[in-house]
């Protein structure tokens, strides 16, 4: 599975795509399958310290 990763400080760059574990359900949950997500834009924008 890949995912966005913030590991550092920085700007919107900062952000990595990088490989992780399929993440499992636990007892009394469900596991969705997702196709296709986005990095929220307020986020980034935040990153650039903009108000």
């Amino acid at each position: 599975m890949r995912a966005g990763q913030i590991t550092r400080s920085g700007g919107p760059e900062v952000p990595d795509v990088v490989d992780v574990p399929e993440p499992g359900a636990g007892p009394g949950q469900k596991a969705y399958d997702v196709s296709t997500a986005g990095m929220n834009y307020a986020d980034t924008h935040h990153r650039l310290s903009r108000n």
